[in-house]
């Protein structure tokens, strides 16, 4: 079995409770299990989480038959920094596209960068494209205008707990695939999907047209009909 097409592996950290979940690629429960917390803390506990992870990693790999390479973190905890910026640029009359926005998308996130301290970013989002005073809530097709402002934002973590994730999971060869916001995802779940990590699993894959996706290879442009971008980490 291939990791990488068959599974995909979600951890849940909460101040309440911990949850390893594993996702075959046709969204069913391969394995998942749960451990209460009993103190609460706005901070991950990470001595319990690895011997949460002592208690779960064997046993999922020995069902899988064969090593976790990687999971997904999602996080429902008081630790995400949110930041909002707003960038307006000429078009002069032509038509608004992907090429301009793909440059615009990487200078608004290296600004981001630039003044978040220590702090890494886990969702990039567009709240907004106002085209010539008109604004959408999606990315419009064929539009001219002679100016355009983006509404963008940013959800971060402190680098530290990033670096804290990597080195727990780094004892069991695993690496870390994607944090998420776990409050992020849950506006999402819907009487139809109400499993956060199937639903974190969607859009971890582009589920949302508006959040640009950090990936490690070069930025592919995907066009209108996926409509969702690819950028660097």
């Amino acid at each position: 079995m291939d990791d990488n097409l068959n599974y995909e592996t979600h951890l849940l950290i909460s101040s309440k409770k911990l949850i390893i979940s594993v996702i075959s690629n046709l969204d069913k429960k391969i394995y998942q299990e749960e451990l209460i917390l009993q103190n609460n803390s706005r901070e991950p506990n990470f001595e319990k989480l690895d011997q949460f992870l002592n208690e779960n990693i064997f046993k999922i790999e020995k069902k899988l038959k064969n090593f976790i390479k990687k999971t997904s973190v999602i996080l429902d905890l008081d630790v995400f920094f949110p930041v909002e910026i707003s960038i307006k640029k000429n078009n002069y009359g032509d038509f608004f596209n992907l090429k301009n926005l793909n440059h615009l998308l990487y200078e608004v996130k290296d600004y981001c960068k630039k003044t978040i301290d220590k702090k890494k970013i886990v969702h990039m989002m567009i709240e907004n494209y106002q085209l010539d005073n008109k604004s959408y809530s999606y990315l419009p097709n064929n539009v001219k205008c002679s100016s355009y402002i983006l509404d963008v934002k940013f959800y971060c973590i402190p680098t530290e707990l990033v670096k804290n994730l990597e080195k727990t999971l780094k004892k069991y060869q695993i690496s870390l695939n994607q944090v998420v916001n776990s409050q992020y995802v849950k506006k999402f779940l819907s009487d139809e999907q109400s499993d956060i990590f199937l639903m974190s699993k969607k859009l971890i894959s582009g589920h949302n047209p508006n959040e640009v996706l950090f990936v490690d290879k070069m930025p592919k442009n995907k066009g209108f009909f996926e409509k969702f971008f690819h950028f660097f980490n």
